[in-house]
């Protein structure tokens, strides 16, 4: 399994948000946004930095999916 950002992404659609909004508003770098746009792991500080800066849930920003590969072998 591995994390997933969709549900940030959406929000920030819906709220009309762009990325660099999220960064300024949380305090990001550019770096941490760029990570996340590749699906890689951000620490549970960025993660909690995000929810306190969109005034959200930490299941509105990321969820959890299956690994590809994995779900042939169940």
């Amino acid at each position: 399994m591995h994390i997933s950002y969709k549900p940030l992404w959406h929000m920030l659609v819906e709220r009309n948000m762009r990325k660099e909004d999220l960064r300024i508003a949380a305090g990001l770098t550019t770096n941490m946004i760029a990570n996340m746009g590749k699906g890689k792991n951000i620490s549970m500080e960025t993660l909690v930095r995000i929810c306190e800066a969109l005034n959200c849930g930490i299941l509105d920003v990321i969820e959890l999916e299956q690994d590809e590969d994995v779900e042939g072998k169940e």
